[in-house]
């Protein structure tokens, strides 16, 4: 019997042809979605990475908070007049070309910063638009995401971690595992260099896509990414055709951790499908272990797979709950979380009871009543016995759901000569928000945007006598600072969202802006301001409804609404029923 120690060499095992295969191709591969937290067998899987990258290979890190400016850089103005054209500043993406970026928290990191990520990802390049001019930088590289989650379902967020080739996790792997662990002797050098000649025949191409189907993997990429791990893995043997072993690997690498359903078992009549005995079992074992280039190459991936599913993963499939796709920050508005202390009871996981969380008495004495024959040996204690032998690895504790705090924040345009009735009508609608609140416990939040800027006039609160007294003195007139008005909203959604609470965003306007993010007048600049402001909100996938308050339906605020992937509302004669309705369409009640 295999025991703890085996299984983490093994994970370890796979951990390091892992890092070995990413060091050969970062770019072709993506890169590492790694979940441990910081201590000597992270450090000593980096310093392995590091070891099998090319001397001259950037490596660096991307903070957790860190500004698009610096992640993707932009224009130097200072050498573009020098040199009298357009001068790239470099960021972090374009730093690391050729290289790895290693990635901090990755489980905390933004939408938009994991956007922005996938995006060069995808196209190896980055895309900036500085001062009018369009910016096309070389940025190929592979990224380390850092999963530091203390809850399991702590993850980062789906499109970034969809975007790596493999998903190690190393939570229980300790430094005894590591001690057998062998080296790579491979030349890396003659594996990178012959790597564009290797080719994948159709068998393997099949196989592959058999055994992501039977896994339940809906992703296209997982099944490229696997294609590309078998034709790195030939490579580094100096093949230049994949062989059987080289699909196995990638198999048991890329589909283990995305596995959403066991395989179905072989199709056959009820009657037909007799259990073997013990005996008849042992002997088709022994024939598939005697003969295993017989079998089909897709039931050698797939077994491999199966194999090396994660203990934890392998129960939830077991029990038919699959594994979430979603992760990170973001959602739907009214969202279930996972909470520890309260909320509705969801199942339990594995876990000691701290930190507040409750342990489930009944599925802790389910999960180790079947081991207590074999812990009775091992003590020497006879089967009739009466004491239970519950180990930590048999605690576990009480799941729960509950409903994320609710954040409306209403975006008002403030300018123009009708702005008084629009923010009468605004003022009614909070005020019916509110007075709902008290049941849903949500919070709404109000800005304003006139003249050269955007006001946070009523910050996140349930009260009513509060949104009163902030709403009461607000003055209308002047230009349409669109942008500086999503800006302020995007910032007040960032806030909103670290606070682990869902904001939606309720916009009031006619869509014609003529002040741009400078504060200088002028349509052209302004519009061109609003519409990229607009585009973040796509990114960060808010839920939002744009509100046209034009007499008549404006093409200008349509437009907005698809740069904000938003929904388009034209109420040119809305009162505050009207706005409470659409607003609660995009805010739904509390189950």
């Amino acid at each position: 019997m295999n025991g703890p120690g085996d299984a983490g060499s093994r994970v370890w095992a796979d951990a390091v042809l892992a890092a070995t295969l990413c060091a050969i191709d970062p770019a072709g591969l993506g890169g590492v979605a790694l979940r441990a937290r910081a201590g000597p067998v992270r450090d000593r899987w980096v310093e392995t990475l590091r070891a099998h990258l090319p001397e001259d290979a950037p490596v660096r890190t991307i903070p957790l908070h860190i500004a698009d400016g610096r992640l993707l850089g932009g224009l130097d103005l200072a050498a573009t007049l020098q040199a009298g054209r357009p001068v790239a500043e470099r960021g972090v993406l374009s730093e690391v070309h050729g290289g790895i970026a290693l990635l901090a928290m990755a489980e905390r990191v933004s939408e938009a910063t994991a956007a922005r990520i996938s995006s060069a990802l995808d196209r190896g390049e980055l895309h900036v638009e500085r001062d009018g001019l369009a910016l096309h930088i070389p940025a190929r590289f592979g990224v380390i995401a850092f999963d530091e989650g203390a809850e399991p379902d702590e993850r980062p967020p789906s499109s970034l971690i969809d975007r790596l080739a493999f998903h190690i996790d190393l939570e229980r792997v300790s430094m005894r595992d590591l001690a057998d662990a062998a080296a790579v002797t491979a030349d890396l050098v003659a594996a990178r260099a012959g790597l564009p000649n290797v080719r994948a025949s159709d068998a393997v191409f099949e196989a592959l896509t058999a055994t992501a189907m039977a896994l339940g993997i809906a992703s296209l990429r997982a099944v490229h990414f696997a294609l590309r791990a078998a034709c790195v893995s030939a490579a580094l043997a100096g093949r230049t055709i994949v062989a059987e072993e080289d699909a196995v690997i990638a198999g048991r690498l890329v589909f283990a951790a995305r596995a959403t359903q066991l395989p179905a078992p072989p199709a056959g009549p009820a009657d037909e499908q007799e259990a073997p005995t013990p005996s008849q079992a042992d002997e088709q074992d022994g024939a598939e272990q005697r003969d295993p280039l017989d079998r089909p190459l897709d039931d050698l991936v797939l077994e491999a797979a199966k194999a090396a599913l994660p203990a934890a993963l392998l129960a939830q499939l077991a029990a038919g709950q699959g594994q979430s796709s979603q992760g990170g920050s973001g959602g739907r508005a009214g969202a279930l979380k996972q909470s520890r202390l309260r909320g509705r009871p969801a199942g339990t996981r594995r876990g000691e009871p701290r930190g507040g969380a409750r342990l489930n008495v009944v599925e802790t004495l389910r999960n180790a009543a079947p081991w207590q024959p074999l812990r009775r040996r091992e003590q020497g204690r006879s089967e009739a016995a009466a004491r239970i032998d519950v180990r930590p690895e048999d605690f576990r504790v009480t799941r729960f759901k509950q409903r994320a705090q609710t954040t409306t924040i209403f975006v008002v345009d403030a300018s123009g000569s009708s702005a008084l009735h629009r923010l009468a009508e605004a003022k009614g609608a909070v005020e019916l928000l509110l007075a709902q609140s008290y049941v849903r416990r949500d919070q709404v939040a109000l800005i304003a945007f006139r003249g050269e800027r955007a006001e946070l006039l009523l910050p996140p609160t349930r009260s009513l006598v509060r949104a009163k007294r902030s709403l009461a003195g607000l003055p209308g007139g002047g230009g349409t600072p669109l942008a500086a008005g999503l800006d302020a909203a995007a910032a007040l959604v960032d806030g909103v969202r670290r606070k682990g609470e869902t904001p939606s965003v309720i916009l009031l306007t006619d869509g014609r802006a003529n002040i741009a993010r400078d504060g200088k007048p002028g349509r052209p600049q302004a519009e061109a301001d609003a519409q990229s402001a607009a585009r973040r909100f796509r990114v960060a996938g808010v839920a939002a409804i744009v509100l046209d308050t034009s007499p008549r339906p404006q093409p200008q605020a349509e437009q907005l609404a698809r740069e904000m992937g938003a929904r388009y509302l034209p109420l040119p004669h809305a009162d505050a029923n009207a706005l409470s309705v659409a607003v609660r369409a995009v805010v739904p009640r509390r189950s």
